[in-house]
């Protein structure tokens, strides 16, 4: 499977069913993160920094070959999906990404992005999305 095919197969807002769905019925390999290269407008430090793992880790798993462990890819996957519905609701990842890189008083002054190194983490973030998709102002 391409990074855009399986981009494309992971859904917004993915709850923890389909996260403990597709981490039992997908075999995992570099293209999830190539993928999430792909989507996500951050650079290899900024992804990998994300992912608790180093640059030359991260740009090794990119690889096609390389199976990643369980944690790495609940990580991925909700990630990826956290992007998706970013790039649906600000229209472009580059849009998405000013958000996630801007303070927010909302956050206690932090920034959305100071919070993807954790899946409750991305979880937060998430749901402020849809807070915002629901009329919420952050």
């Amino acid at each position: 499977m391409h990074a855009i095919q399986l981009e494309k197969s992971i859904p917004v807002g993915i709850n923890d069913s389909q996260l403990l769905q597709q981490l039992q019925d997908t075999s995992f390999n570099g293209f999830y993160l190539q993928a999430l290269k792909d989507a996500a407008p951050f650079n290899d430090e900024e992804i990998s920094h994300w992912l608790n793992i180093n640059v030359k880790t991260f740009r090794a798993y990119k690889k096609p070959s390389q199976e990643l462990n369980i944690g790495l890819r609940e990580h991925v996957l909700s990630l990826l999906s956290l992007m998706k519905h970013g790039k649906k609701l600000f229209g472009t990842s580059q849009d998405f990404k000013q958000w996630l890189i801007s303070e927010n008083f909302y956050l206690d002054g932090k920034a959305p992005v100071d919070y993807l190194q954790t899946i409750t983490g991305i979880r937060f973030v998430d749901e402020r999305l849809t807070a915002m998709e629901y009329g919420d102002n952050i």
